[in-house]
């Protein structure tokens, strides 16, 4: 497939065929990044996130649940300097 699309494209040369393909590879890819994607990004699911609770577990930490979430070490500045 590739031996066919090098032959087909114009010029003899293999640098010009070279640029020629570079062009129409960033063509190809700005065509799909300016025009198709923002044209499909309302057609797909990504943002429509549902997130749903199983029985018994509780969708956010009870206040009793704060033990594991303790800070190891003193937030509050200290009222004299150690050194």
């Amino acid at each position: 497939m590739y031996a066919w699309i090098w032959r087909h494209l114009p010029f003899r040369k293999w640098p010009y065929k070279l640029a020629t393909s570079l062009v129409l590879i960033v063509g190809i890819g700005a065509l799909l990044w300016y025009v198709v994607f923002p044209w499909a990004e309302p057609l797909l699911p990504f943002d429509d996130v549902q997130v749903e609770q199983d029985s018994g577990v509780p969708a956010s930490p009870s206040p009793d649940a704060g033990d594991e979430h303790d800070i190891p070490y003193e937030t509050e500045p200290s009222a004299t300097p150690s050194r």
